[in-house]
Parts: structure tokens; C-alpha cells; sequence
């Protein structure tokens, strides 16, 4: 009896208990709901602000170049670098045969001017690199060596050049910047000593036989005069030395400079040259 009383009143609830607890959950539940959808609505327009924010930046002028890039050097909008043979203005007019794109700069292509500048001879490779904010292309050239230089006369400026990989580095290019040393070769690019057929193999002879007289001789190759193919001269400080024809013997020749070199700084009267040109006999002309 005892045991049937007790569970009886554990199974009444108090109602004001009840209500209170259905209303506390109720207002959980009202909370939550309120919390789901203050969230939903912040990414909603989050979202919104961030793609109105991504097409304003990217209608950016500063992700355009200027309309103007491809018409003036040095306007802070085309930077072009490391050209000591080729003039800005040169690189510069190949742009102009293209239209500055209508794009962002990360979108535009530059496959096509990096062909059209490697096209000017003296232009090994080109790299462009693209800049924004504000936009604007950074053209960084590699040119070729230049290995010789031509010009009629010993007291007349280079007419063009060569570069040590044979190519010829025409007049529009002249002249060369004064940092950029080369064998000067006198030729007056007709007749027998038309330098325009020249090639690799021939600038590769003519940078070894400066070699040679220069480590023989001691002394800097001033030029070399080759107007007449088969009577070439080396002139250095101290004597113009005749070595004939360049044939196998030249470079056996050369080699005797330092027993007869001594003698020509020894006399007195002005030596005109020195005569290699024989292969067993040495001897100095007088002026």
C-alpha cells in the first residue's frame, strides 16, 4: 500500500512547473531561429557586398595600361631595361604595331611582342613581366656580344658590328655603347674584304689572332687592319706588326713577336712596321 502511494506521487507533475519549462524552451527554440536566419542573412549579403567589391576592383583603371603606353619612351608605363645596343625608341615601335589591349593587365598576352622584338638583330631574348596598381609592362632584353667591330679607317667611328654567335649588328645601331668593347677591324666591305659574307668561323679566327698577338706581345690588340685580306696587319702600342696572309703559319709566326719585340722599342728610327709576313725571316721597316 505504502509501495503504490509512493508511485503515485512521483507521477504528479506540478502544471506551473510545466508551463514554465514549455515556455523556457520555447524561447530557446525562438532564440536559435532568430540566430539561423541573422546568420543566413549576413553571408547573404557578405556575399553580395563581396562580388559588388570584386567588380568594382576589377573595373579598376589601375589594372588597365594606358591608352597612350605604346607611343612615348620612359612614361613610367613601358620600362625597358638592359638594352645597351638596341635604343628604346626601337623596341618601342614594335609595340606601336599592336593595340594596347582593352583587358586587365594579368589578362593581356605577351607571346607576340616578345616575338616581334627578338626580331631586331642584335636581340638574343626578351622577357616581359606584368605590373598593376599601376599597370604597366617591364621589358628586360638580352642582347648579343658583340665580338668585333668594323670601321674603314683606324680614326673613323664603327660602321657595324659583329656578334660573337656571327651576327651582324647593322649602321642603325651604331654607335656602340662605350662599355661594350670589341676588335676594331678596318675593312672597307668591298672586294676581297667584304665583311657582309663573313661568318661565325671567320669572327672566331679574328678574336684568336687578337688573342694571340695580345698574349705574345703583352700589349692590347688596338686593331686590326684587314682592308686587303691577303696583307693583314695587328696594330699595338708599341709597332704595327704585317702578318701577310692569315694561313696555317699565321699562328706560327705570331708566336715569334716576343724574341724581336725587345729589339723594335731598342732602335732609334721610327719603325713603320714590323714584317711577319715571312715564314723563316723577320725584319723591321724604317719610315
Amino acid at each position: 500500500m505504502d509501495e503504490f502511494q509512493g508511485e503515485n506521487q512521483e507521477e504528479i507533475i506540478d502544471p506551473v512547473k510545466l508551463v514554465k519549462k514549455v515556455r523556457k524552451s520555447r524561447k530557446v527554440r525562438k532564440g536559435r531561429r532568430k540566430q539561423n536566419v541573422f546568420r543566413k542573412s549576413f553571408r547573404f549579403f557578405m556575399t553580395i557586398f563581396l562580388i559588388f567589391a570584386l567588380v568594382y576592383v576589377s573595373k579598376m583603371p589601375q589594372w588597365y595600361l594606358n591608352k597612350k603606353a605604346y607611343t612615348t619612351v620612359n612614361n613610367n608605363t613601358i620600362i625597358i631595361e638592359n638594352n645597351k645596343i638596341v635604343k628604346s625608341y626601337r623596341i618601342l615601335a614594335f609595340l606601336k604595331v599592336h593595340k594596347v589591349p582593352n583587358m586587365p593587365i594579368y589578362m593581356m598576352k605577351t607571346a607576340d611582342i616578345e616575338r616581334d622584338i627578338k626580331k631586331l638583330p642584335p636581340i638574343k631574348d626578351v622577357y616581359i613581366r606584368r605590373y598593376a596598381f599601376p599597370a604597366r609592362l617591364q621589358i628586360i632584353v638580352k642582347e648579343k656580344v658583340p665580338a668585333i667591330s668594323i670601321s674603314p679607317a683606324a680614326n673613323i667611328p664603327p660602321v657595324v658590328a659583329f656578334a660573337k654567335d656571327g651576327t651582324l649588328i647593322g649602321h642603325e645601331f651604331m654607335p656602340l655603347d662605350p662599355s661594350i668593347k670589341t676588335i676594331k677591324v678596318l675593312s672597307y666591305g668591298n672586294k676581297g674584304d667584304d665583311y657582309k659574307k663573313w661568318d661565325i668561323n671567320k669572327i672566331n679566327e679574328i678574336e684568336k689572332i687578337a688573342k694571340y698577338v695580345s698574349v705574345y706581345s703583352k700589349e692590347p690588340v688596338e686593331y686590326i687592319d684587314m682592308r686587303n685580306p691577303y696583307d693583314v696587319y695587328v696594330k699595338i702600342k708599341t709597332v704595327n706588326i704585317r702578318l701577310g696572309k692569315l694561313d696555317a703559319g699565321v699562328y706560327e709566326r705570331i708566336k715569334r713577336i716576343p724574341s724581336i719585340l725587345p729589339q723594335v722599342k731598342l732602335v732609334d728610327a721610327k719603325v713603320k712596321y714590323l714584317d711577319l709576313s715571312w715564314e723563316k725571316v723577320n725584319y723591321l721597316k724604317l719610315e
